[in-house]
């Protein structure tokens, strides 16, 4: 059989599917029946308030070896669709699909999801209707089931329950549904061209250099464009992503398409008629599926960031810690080499286990970034006990093994004091980002798990290299200060940097819950705490009391089931110089014409706090933006905020401080330094 003849045969088969699949979709009956695909139609609020609305989510659940189709099906599938039964005054938007995944069959294209997924569409209620009033939605559903051998239309009846109310949304279903909503294609807010050459087709897609995208795909919506099933090659040039495919059908005018970035994440956009530049570097130059240059230069990256990371003030404190065990060994070779291991073996695993966590996070629909975990104030707190243990131990309130003295303990406890030291570094490093590490971490957002793990593990590394090579290099061991009486006035004085972090991450919980009901039970929980090992101290100076441990240990553990039962999701506003990062605010603050200042910060951002206080709120600056028309908007992230994750993943980062500057006209923001300075800032202030 020749080309032709093949290709003839191709098209007839596919025509042949999409007919039978549309004819059994009229026939089949109205009534819901046993479907291979559970749908359920859930709302984000069960109360919509008048004059606003709620998003409802319609989940799709398929069977094992079974995938729903994309609004496009691509080659021999289709989208999903509703009849809608709406109640008078409220109006239903189209749904919005997350990015689907191409998969080739018998060589046609499917746009599918083999896995759950969540369609979404908002809902409106008009102002006139009034409190109480049944708002129920329902609808008949129809879509297309598909296994890699069988088709299967589908319908079913689909319902949920709403009431027009005060709009309030639970925190469990807001987290769900940011969790659907990351999973969304985000919308490019410029217009890329296409036009035909021959038998190809080329699209030009305004793409910053500086995003990060990993086996690209593009997903043409309008039909009668491209030929599904055909290679697509990507280059970039410059500032844009060229897409060759080959051609199909004669469609005129714009049209409508997705790009996919890589790990579930896309970009929506319209591409016009009009010039694409010539083809450019190739973006798919991959060893083992992954681009090897981006993970050597992100490894890199993370082992000198991590390494840098101990200059930074946030890590200070544990360091004294370590500082104090070296100066305990004396010198001794076998005691420093096993400490220095230990140090670095705690400092890679708690690394790779973040990580670890972050992607798995991720990989379920939730938007987070590296320091991820002091997002939530229940990790705070746990830390903050932490800070108050080991601070009350080196004041000598209490002792214990990993942190007391004597030759019997460094020889025994003193590779399990090394690494839980290391894993306590670790863990309070990643809220500091600086030179390199943000960009390296941010690699870790289109690399596959397996390769993004390593980077993890080198910052872990690169923390644990100064005290890695003194025990590994006499030279430097030997310039350590011998044991003496010095060392307790020593201990003594390293609590001092340990208070304020104790203070520090006391204000941050201050920050996230508010001064109300909420922080009622954290700060009972640190009291008790302290009773608890101040009390520990004096029975093992001899005091034989065990009431006071034992009711304070009580009220302890007590007042921590409260707090985890009582502390939810809080609602905080930035207080910092400039109005609050939304999407539709930066939109607005663009189209007036004025140079754009955003910057996004974290209350436990030691950097960002910084950089604040030396620069962006300095008088000399905020009298240049204010002479300048600057505009400046404040993303706060201390809480978690899932728009500013997704704007920080856009932008190849997943961590804070990330400074843009929109300058009037440009295309794409630039990227300011993550250490700023007054000059920097009043220089782009300037005409």
């Amino acid at each position: 059989m020749n080309l032709q003849s093949e290709a003839f045969v191709t098209r007839g088969w596919r025509a042949v599917l999409a007919l039978l699949a549309l004819a059994l979709v009229t026939m089949s009956p109205a009534h819901a029946q046993s479907t291979h695909i559970q749908p359920k139609l859930v709302a984000e609020s069960a109360a919509p308030a008048p004059g606003s609305g709620t998003t409802v989510a319609l989940t799709m659940a398929p069977e094992k070896t079974w995938h729903g189709y994309w609004a496009n099906g691509g080659d021999a599938g289709f989208g999903l669709s509703v009849e809608w039964n709406a109640p008078d005054g409220v109006t239903i938007a189209p749904f919005r699909y997350p990015v689907p995944d191409a998969l080739i069959l018998f060589g046609m294209m499917n746009h599918v999801y083999e896995h759950p997924y969540a369609l979404l569409a908002e809902v409106q209620v008009d102002k006139s209707v009034a409190p109480g009033t049944d708002l129920t939605l329902s609808g008949v559903a129809n879509w297309l089931a598909c296994t890699d051998k069988v088709c299967v239309p589908e319908k079913a009846v689909i319902s949920v329950t709403l009431k027009a109310g005060d709009g309030k949304i639970a925190p469990a279903e807001r987290t769900r549904f940011d969790g659907w909503r990351a999973l969304l294609p985000q919308p490019l807010d410029r217009h890329g061209t296409w036009e035909r050459k021959g038998d190809m087709v080329r699209f030009a897609i305004p793409l910053p250099a500086s995003t990060l995208i990993d086996a690209p795909h593009l997903f043409v919506e309008t039909q009668n464009v491209v030929d599904y099933a055909a290679p697509q090659s990507f280059s970039r040039n410059g500032d844009y992503i060229i897409v060759e495919t080959r051609v199909k059908g004669e469609k005129e005018g714009p049209v409508s398409a997705l790009l996919k970035l890589g790990s579930g994440r896309g970009l929506s956009l319209t591409l016009n008629p009009g010039t694409v530049p010539a083809a450019g570097e190739a973006v798919a130059g991959k060893a083992g599926g992954i681009d090897m240059e981006l993970f050597w230069t992100a490894l890199g990256g993370a082992i000198l960031g991590g390494l840098i990371l101990n200059l930074m003030p946030c890590v200070f404190p544990i360091l004294s810690l370590k500082a104090l065990s070296l100066a305990r060994s004396g010198g001794d070779a076998r005691s420093a080499k096993v400490e220095a291991l230990a140090y670095t073996a705690g400092a890679i695993v708690t690394a790779l286990l973040l990580g670890g966590a972050l992607l798995a996070l991720r990989a379920v629909g939730q938007q987070v970034g590296w320091a991820f975990q002091l997002q939530h104030p229940l990790s705070v707190l746990a830390l903050l006990i932490l800070a108050l243990a080991i601070t009350l131990n080196l004041l000598g309130a209490y002792e214990l093994p990993s942190f007391g003295g004597g030759q019997a303990l460094a020889d025994k406890g003193g590779a399990a004091g090394g690494f839980w030291t290391g894993a306590l570094a670790a863990f309070v490093a990643t809220p500091c980002s600086g030179p390199l590490l943000g960009a390296a971490l941010g690699a870790t957002l289109v690399l596959p798990a397996w390769a993004a793990l390593p980077i993890f593990g080198g910052l872990g590394l690169g923390l644990a290299l100064p005290f890695l090579a003194i025990g590994f290099v006499p030279a430097l061991r030997n310039r350590l200060p011998k044991p003496g009486p010095w060392m307790d006035r020593f201990r003594k004085w390293m609590a001092l940097p340990m208070g304020l972090t104790t203070l520090a991450l006391a204000w941050l919980l201050w920050r996230q819950l508010g001064s109300g009901e909420q922080l009622l039970s954290p700060i009972f929980a640190a009291a008790m705490a302290l009773v608890l090992l101040t009390h520990y101290g004096a029975i093992q100076r001899g005091d034989r009391r065990s009431w006071p441990l034992v009711v304070s240990g009580f009220l302890f553990i007590a007042s921590l089931a409260s707090t985890v039962t009582e502390v939810a999701e809080t609602e905080r506003t930035a207080d910092a110089t400039g109005s609050t990062f939304s999407l539709d605010a930066l939109a607005k603050a663009r189209a007036t014409g004025k140079p754009v200042f955003v910057y996004f910060t974290a209350d436990w951002c030691l950097s960002c706090k910084a950089n604040e206080a030396g620069a962006i709120n300095r008088e000399a600056v905020q009298a240049a933006f204010d002479k300048a028309g600057v505009v400046t908007l404040v993303g706060d992230w201390t809480n978690g905020d899932p728009v500013i994750t997704r704007t920080l993943a856009e932008h190849g980062r997943n961590s804070v401080p990330l400074y843009l500057w929109y300058a009037p006209g440009a295309a794409k923001p630039e990227i300011l330094p993550q250490i700023l300075t007054p000059g920097l800032l009043t220089d782009k202030a300037k005409p």
